[in-house]
């Protein structure tokens, strides 16, 4: 890391604030949000991509209304840790946004998040364990497109993503059993 960008990410360790974390993807932008005191980490939404003006605008608008004090980008890297196009991508992505908001972006690898989010999101399941819950209208039992599914699931990618990182942070308080 170079020493500009060490300087630049202690103090961002430091500075209080949210922290927003991005499934970047070419058609989605899937995103999750930490508490002030960057302890939680939660799903938030999934936009749709319309051009790079405007997907900058509308997070740039979400980075406001939310106090965002960093940004995480996943890093779609290969499961043997080597960059493809997607990861090329996404540093690209991440340039533009720290560029374009003037806060710290950092990358952050993402293999398997978004197949977590899979697993622990489950319609069948879900209407099995929660009283109440109901199935995603158009969703059959045993029956779900990958693309449908991940629809579904970028902004849950994104705070595993988050949760990840927060609960690798070294200076994160030990919580209470």
């Amino acid at each position: 890391m170079a020493p500009a960008a060490q300087v630049r990410s202690s103090v961002a360790e430091k500075t209080p604030g949210r922290i927003l974390a991005i499934d970047y993807g070419r058609r989605r932008i899937g995103l999750a949000l930490s508490d002030a005191l960057r302890l939680t980490a939660q799903p938030l939404l999934t936009l749709q991509r319309t051009n790079r003006r405007d997907d900058l605008r509308r997070l740039r608008e979400l980075a406001r209304a939310h106090c965002v004090r960093r940004i995480l980008v996943g890093h779609p890297l290969h499961l043997d840790g080597t960059r493809g196009e997607m990861a090329a991508e996404a540093e690209r992505f991440a340039a533009r946004l720290e560029k374009h908001l003037g806060l710290p972006v950092e990358l952050v690898d993402e293999r398997l998040t978004s197949w977590e989010a899979e697993q622990d999101y489950s319609p069948a399941r879900a209407s099995a364990e929660i009283p109440g819950a109901r199935r995603h209208p158009g969703t059959r039992r045993g029956s779900s497109s990958g693309r449908s599914r991940r629809a579904s699931t970028d902004h849950l990618a994104a705070a595993v993503l988050l949760r990840d990182f927060l609960e690798s942070c070294p200076s994160r308080p030990a919580r209470q059993k």
